[in-house]
């Protein structure tokens, strides 16, 4: 174990990282967000680590940022940033180890971006996805803009971004976003499964073609990255608040809570 707010296992070649803050749905804090980065660089440099699953504790994957600490300190969305002030491109140093994600429930916003920069989804069937960027008002980074819609297409990306509405597992299967959706109790174990299989293939050859992949995909999105940083540089030049957002946190959480009622 890392850290109360981050869980760390490691079986068979496997790391399964896991966010927990379950009281408040994993939400980001300034606190969970460094731990995940150290987490994953350790395991970057763990010789002994082939593939890396990432979770949440139930009942959600992540919930985004903590719009607590984002209405006050803004602390959070601050880690969201490089040194020059520019959005980063990651929410952690980019691995050569395959990195699966299993989405145990919603997986918003800001853990939408930790769902989208890993390499392979795979979902429970209690997943649900939304972007509410628009909604709390403050722009994407982590590669949001630039990766949802190679996902699910740029009309789906575009109402998921502009209404907020959350879309559930068997739609984001439909789209592309998951590779499969299984019964919860499932979900870890088919995350571990992939991972294993990953793991028990030629090392050298998984992370080279994996840097491949990555590289090409570079060559056709590097721009959208630039692209999404100025805007998201921009936009909180233009004088972001975060009191505005503690005013609206109410009305945000009770609208997501109402979309994904039983």
């Amino acid at each position: 174990m890392m850290s109360d707010v981050l869980l760390l296992d490691r079986a068979d070649g496997v790391a399964t990282v896991t966010l927990n803050r379950p009281e408040v749905r994993n939400a980001l804090s300034s606190v969970l967000i460094n731990a995940l980065r150290e987490t994953m660089r350790a395991l970057e440099d763990d010789a002994e680590v082939h593939a890396v699953v990432l979770t949440g504790a139930d009942p959600a994957f992540c919930a985004g940022l903590d719009l607590k600490q984002l209405g006050s300190s803004g602390d959070n969305l601050q880690l969201g940033q490089e040194e020059d002030e520019g959005p980063s491109p990651y929410p952690w140093p980019v691995l050569s180890k395959p990195v699966i994600g299993a989405v145990n429930g919603v997986a918003v916003t800001g853990g939408l971006k930790l769902a989208l920069n890993c390499d392979i989804l795979v979902a429970s069937e209690r997943a649900r996805f939304a972007d509410t960027h628009a909604r709390v008002g403050v722009l994407p980074g982590w590669g949001l803009s630039v990766l949802l819609p190679q996902l699910v297409g740029r009309q789906l990306a575009r109402r998921m971004s502009l209404t907020g509405d959350f879309i559930t597992a068997g739609e984001a299967l439909r789209a592309g976003l998951v590779t499969e959706v299984v019964a919860h109790a499932d979900l870890l174990p088919t995350a571990h499964r992939i991972a294993r299989r990953i793991a028990a293939n030629d090392h050298d050859a998984v992370r080279t073609l994996l840097d491949s992949y990555r590289r090409i995909e570079l060559t056709q999105l590097a721009a959208g990255y630039d692209i999404e940083g100025r805007t998201s540089r921009d936009w909180l030049a233009r004088g972001f608040a975060p009191a505005s957002v503690e005013g609206r946190r109410r009305a945000i959480v009770d609208r997501g809570r109402a979309q994904n009622a039983p």
